[in-house]
């Protein structure tokens, strides 16, 4: 074996790189000078066929720093355009991250390996392709979280600090996340070729990402325009997702968007303590175009500019093709209003559909938002409710007239119900989290790592979140949101 490469006993089986040429660089990533494992995934880990027992922890920090070589790996940098905030950029690709390899892991499930911040790269556009240790951290706290809130999403495998500064405002410890996912294809790969007249491409790609991703779709009469509506629901179903736990991308650029429906790039993400439907936390989204209530508007645009790229596939006759493609894209809202009110409904403790429920949920987030409550912290009081324990939950409210009226009216709905409260009761409490990555404590917990090299508070927020819907003792400040005189949250691109 050369020297530099390392057997990690891993199945690969590399299929981007070897059917899709033209479509990513070669590229090998910095070998970081004193690499050191901070946080492994070993779940995770072992599900994808490491050995950890014969694997030692310098050689995974060397590895997963992306500085040396993987027997059986493929080291690339794939290209992407996309658009930002609005605006076409015609070449982005990975410029701070590698793809080491695609895995059949221990299911038999295809997934890619991939590092983040492991140095430059063809496409880093005079980037250091570097990344900072908190905000690789806060992608591992936060995507480790999503997943276990039931949320579709990247999984961190690991963060190694690298031993060395990247400079930003100041110098700052240096970091590279590996991260899973069951690809890294985006609405900016299909844009990218479809951009530079590369039709032959974009058909390449798309029956590469049907056969990875929806074979289910190959055998129809059209099948690049239903694989433009499984691509649309699977992101409809994504984003009610995000909307009932609270959580805001921040950056829902066409890049940052994956086929799959995986939650990608965890950058000005946050969730939103005070409900909010104009909640923005990134520092340059002035216009609020990736506010909390404008998450579904967005997926639909994004989902056209996906459109765009494959309507040559839908029909050769271009107005035919348009026609295809935008009755896809007016069922979206189709897909995602059903999939966002069976996820409230569920939230509300409903067994059964009824004409007035669209209403009942309305009324409950227009006294949410007049009196600024707790998005987290009023679901999760629900079940409390019928356990004939309101006082919590009206101590939320500085006027709870209201919303107590709003609990007849919800009771008189139950009512009509046959479940057992206490059946209902676990379920709500089995889909209403109690802990969530509050801001005000992530950050914290950054700072600390970050300044201090102290890493408890990570290690203690990570064992919170491990099982977000069940109340612990000695866990309550995890469970509040900030004080009040806690200066509004901001988040930044910048890693």
């Amino acid at each position: 074996m050369p020297e530099h490469m390392i057997d990690l006993g891993l199945n690969f089986d590399n299929s981007y790189a070897e059917q899709l040429e033209g479509f990513y660089v070669q590229v090998k990533g910095d070998e970081a000078p004193a690499p050191k494992l901070l946080y492994l995934n070993r779940s995770l880990a072992d599900s994808l066929g490491f050995d950890l027992d014969k694997l030692p922890a310098d050689q995974l920090a060397a590895v997963l720093s992306g500085g040396i070589t993987v027997k059986g790996g493929s080291s690339i940098a794939q290209a992407y355009a996309g658009h930002q905030f609005g605006h076409f950029n015609p070449q982005l690709g990975d410029g701070r991250a590698l793809l080491l390899g695609e895995v059949i892991d221990k299911n038999r499930n295809r997934q890619d390996i991939q590092l983040k911040g492991s140095g430059a790269t063809p496409f880093s556009r005079g980037g250091d392709g570097k990344a900072a240790l908190a905000p690789i951290l806060r992608e591992y706290v936060i995507g480790e979280a999503m997943h276990l809130l039931n949320i579709p999403t990247t999984r961190a495998l690991a963060a190694v600090a690298t031993g060395e500064e990247v400079m930003r405002d100041e110098p700052l410890p240096g970091a590279v996340l590996a991260r899973v996912a069951s690809s890294h294809i985006r609405i900016g790969t299909f844009q990218f070729f479809a951009n530079r007249k590369e039709g032959d491409k974009v058909k390449q790609l798309a029956d590469y990402a049907i056969a990875r991703h929806y074979p289910e779709v190959q055998t129809a009469d059209n099948p690049y325009l239903e694989f433009l509506r499984a691509v649309a629901k699977r992101q409809a179903l994504l984003i009610a997702k995000w909307m009932s736990i609270g959580f805001v991308h921040g950056v829902m650029n066409t890049d940052n968007v994956t086929i799959s429906g995986e939650t990608i790039d965890y950058g000005p993400c946050a969730f939103i303590d005070k409900y909010d439907p104009t909640a923005v936390f990134s520092s340059i989204d002035h216009q609020g175009r990736y506010a909390f209530a404008s998450q579904a508007d967005i997926g639909q645009w994004n989902m056209a500019r996906l459109a765009e790229a494959l309507l040559p596939l839908i029909d050769v006759d271009s107005e035919e093709a348009v026609r295809l493609a935008s009755k896809t894209l007016d069922d979206f809202a189709e897909h995602y209003r059903e999939s966002w009110l069976a996820l409230m409904r569920a939230k509300l403790g409903l067994s059964t559909c009824e004409e007035n429920d669209p209403v009942i949920i309305s009324e409950l987030f227009d006294l949410m938002e007049a009196q600024s409550i707790d998005f987290t912290l009023l679901f999760r009081g629900l079940a409390d409710v019928l356990q004939e324990n309101k006082s919590g939950l009206l101590n939320l409210f500085l006027e709870a007239a209201p919303f107590e009226r709003w609990l007849a009216t919800w009771s008189e709905r139950l009512a009509r119900e046959t479940l057992p409260d206490e059946e209902r009761i676990a379920l709500m409490n089995g889909v209403n989290p109690l802990y969530i990555p509050r801001n005000h404590i992530v950050e914290e917990a950054l700072q600390a790592a970050e300044k201090e090299a102290n890493y408890a508070p990570i290690e203690k927020l990570m064992d919170v979140l491990s099982d977000p819907y069940t109340a612990r003792e000695g866990l309550e400040e995890y469970a509040l949101p900030p004080s009040a005189d806690l200066a509004p949250y901001k988040t930044f691109c910048g890693t």
